[in-house]
C-alpha cells in the first residue's frame, strides 16, 4: 500500500460510523458471546490451537457475526476475503478460490472466505462451495440471520459447524456503550461526555440486543451534544435523537422500532413492531397452527407477509406443520400445504397470500397427530443408539443369482395370497422384535388406522 492509499484508508476509518470504528479487534474485546469466545469457549480454544473449522454464524442483527469472522482471521494470520451473497455469484467464488490456491502455494497462507447473508445463495451457488470447503482450500465462515437448518443445503451444512450467537445481554451492552464513551482513539472519549447509568440503560432497552443500534444512538447523541456545546448525556438528549419521549417508550409498543428508523438508517421489519423478533413470530405461527387457533395462525401469517418474508420460507413452515402436527389424522393437510406452496410460487404476491391462508386455516382446524413425527424420530434414535441387527433372511432380496442358495427370501409369505391381503410374519430385525414406533391416535383418520392395525394384530 503506498502513502496516498494509506492516508486515504486512514481517513475512511476515522470517518466511519461509530459502530464500525468500535468493532472488536481481538477475542478479548468481544462482549456478550462468552459461551463461544470466552476463556473457556470452544471457538477460542480452536482459534488458539490454529484449528479453525468452516462454520456458519447464526444470530440476530448486531450480535457480531462479521466482527467475529474478522477477529478469527486476524487471530490466526489467515487472509480474509468477504463476499455478500446478494451481490456475488459463482464467478466471484471461483476467483476467490483461485486466489486462495495461489496464496497457499506461494506464501503458505490460508484463506478465510466470509459470506454475509449466505442463506441468499441458491442451491447451485452453495453446491459450488462444497469441494473447496471439503479439501481445505477455503475456510468458509457464513453469516445468516435465518435458521441455517432451513436455509442452507444439507450437503454444505454437513461440512460446517453451526454456531449460534445470542442477542447481547444488558451487562455486555452497557460495557460496549461505556467503552465507546471513554475510548479517545476510536470512540467519542475526546468529548468527555458525562452520563448516568440510568440513561445508558434506556439506550440498552432501545437497542433490543443489537450493538449496532446502541452505538448509532450514542453517535447521534454525541453529535448533538457537540453541536450544542454540551457534555451531559440526558434523557432530553435521547428524546431529541429518538424523536419521541423516552419515558413514554414501551418496548412492547408500536413505537419501539418506528422511532429508531432515523437513528439506524434503515426500515425495521414489521416482525419487531410489536416487540417480537423474527424467530418469535415464526414460533408463534407454528404453535398457533398446532394449537388449532386459526385466528392466531392467520394473524402471524399476516405479520410475516407484511414484513416481506420469503414466500418459500413461509410455505416450508406450513408443509412441515402439516406433516408433523396433523399427519395421518388428516393426510389431506399435507396435500393442501404442498399445493399452496406451489401456487404461491406460481402466483407471487399479492395473490400468493390467498392459497397460503387457505392452507394455514385448513391445518389449524384439522384434527391433530404427531404420531408420524414421533415414529421416525424414535426409529432414528434406535438406529443411532442401538445395535439394530440384520434384516431377517426371509425379507432379503432374492432376485439375483445365488441369493436363494444363501437363504435370502426363504419362507417369505406373500400377503396378497391371503385373506384381507395380510398374513402375520416378522418384519423387524430380531433385536427390535415387537418394537412399536407408530402409535396412531384416536383423532380423525388415524382412528380408522388404529382400528385396522388392532384388527390385524388379533
Amino acid at each position: 500500500m503506498d502513502l496516498f492509499s494509506f492516508a486515504n484508508q486512514t481517513l475512511i476509518e476515522e470517518n466511519a460510523p461509530l459502530a464500525v470504528r468500535m468493532r472488536p479487534r481481538s477475542l478479548n474485546e468481544i462482549h456478550g458471546q462468552d459461551e463461544i469466545v470466552g476463556q473457556q469457549g470452544f471457538l477460542r480454544r480452536m482459534i488458539e490451537s490454529d484449528n479453525i473449522p468452516s462454520m456458519i454464524l447464526f444470530g440476530p442483527p448486531g450480535t457480531g457475526k462479521t466482527t467475529l469472522a474478522q477477529v478469527i482471521a486476524s487471530s490466526t494470520g489467515c487472509h480474509f476475503e468477504k463476499l455478500n451473497a446478494v451481490e456475488s455469484g459463482i464467478s466471484d467464488i471461483r476467483k476467490t478460490v483461485e486466489a486462495a490456491r495461489e496464496r497457499i502455494k506461494l506464501y503458505g497462507k490460508r484463506t478465510i472466505l466470509f459470506i454475509d447473508e449466505i442463506h441468499r445463495f441458491n442451491k447451485t451457488q452453495q453446491d459450488t462451495l462444497l469441494p473447496y470447503v471439503e479439501d481445505g482450500r477455503l475456510i468458509l465462515i457464513g453469516a445468516t440471520t435465518e435458521n441455517p437448518y432451513f436455509e442452507v443445503n444439507l450437503p454444505l451444512l454437513s461440512r460446517v459447524r453451526v454456531i449460534r450467537l445470542k442477542p447481547i445481554g444488558k451487562s455486555s451492552m452497557l460495557a460496549i456503550i461505556k467503552q465507546a464513551l471513554i475510548d479517545e482513539e476510536r470512540g467519542v472519549g475526546k468529548l468527555a461526555i458525562n452520563y448516568d447509568d440510568s440513561v445508558l440503560e434506556k439506550i440498552v432497552d432501545l437497542s433490543h440486543g443489537d450493538a449496532r443500534i446502541s452505538l448509532n444512538i450514542v453517535e447521534q447523541a454525541a453529535i448533538l451534544l457537540q453541536a450544542e456545546n454540551k457534555r451531559n448525556l440526558t434523557e432530553d438528549i435521547l428524546e431529541t435523537v429518538i424523536g419521541e419521549k423516552v419515558l413514554a417508550y414501551d418496548k412492547k409498543g408500536d413505537n419501539h422500532y418506528d422511532t429508531l428508523e432515523t437513528v439506524i438508517g434503515e426500515k425495521i421489519l414489521a416482525y419487531d413492531k410489536k416487540g417480537d423478533n423474527h424467530y418469535d413470530v415464526v414460533s408463534a405461527f407454528i404453535k398457533s397452527m398446532r394449537g388449532s387457533d386459526p385466528d392466531a395462525a392467520i394473524h402471524y401469517l399476516a405479520r410475516m407477509l407484511a414484513a416481506g418474508e420469503d414466500l418459500n420460507f413461509i410455505a416450508r413452515r406450513i408443509i412441515i406443520c402439516a406433516a408433523e402436527d396433523v399427519g395421518n389424522a388428516d393426510p389431506q393437510a399435507l396435500v393442501i400445504a404442498v399445493a399452496a406452496a406451489n401456487a404461491a410460487r406460481h402466483l407471487g404476491l399479492p395473490e400468493a397470500r390467498i392459497p397460503l391462508a387457505q392452507a394455514v386455516l385448513y391445518i389449524s382446524t384439522a384434527p391433530k397427530s404427531n404420531a408420524a413425527y414421533a415414529a421416525i424420530d424414535n426409529a432414528l434414535a434406535d438406529i443411532k443408539n442401538k445395535d439394530c441387527g440384520q434384516v431377517p433372511h426371509h425379507l432379503r432380496d432374492a432376485h439375483y443369482h445365488g441369493a436363494r442358495e444363501i437363504g435370502h427370501g426363504a419362507d417369505y409369505l406373500y400377503p396378497h395370497n391371503y385373506e384381507n391381503n395380510y398374513i402375520f410374519q416378522q418384519y423387524l430385525p430380531d433385536t427390535l422384535r415387537n418394537t412399536v414406533y407408530y402409535r396412531p391416535t384416536s383423532n380423525g383418520k388415524e382412528k380408522e388406522i388404529f382400528s385396522r392395525l388392532a384388527h390385524l394384530k388379533k
